[in-house]
């Protein structure tokens, strides 16, 4: 099983497991379609929005290991 890290392009932790675009939208990421996301780290991302990517790397491990 993969492990979601916070260098990670946020269009590859969705080819993860599709059930983190429901979760990243929750934390208000709402662009996880938009073109930023073929590109943008999910660090890069949590720092546009003003969220801890550490708890957003936390929940999305969590939620794949389910």
């Amino acid at each position: 099983m993969s492990k979601i890290s916070k260098d990670m392009i946020i269009a590859d932790i969705i080819d993860i497991d599709q059930r983190c675009i429901p979760a990243l939208m929750e934390e208000g990421m709402h662009c996880v379609g938009c073109p930023s996301s073929q590109g943008e780290s999910l660090e890069e991302a949590c720092m546009v929005h003003g969220l801890d990517v550490d708890t957003v790397v936390s929940h999305l491990n969590e939620l794949i290991g389910e």
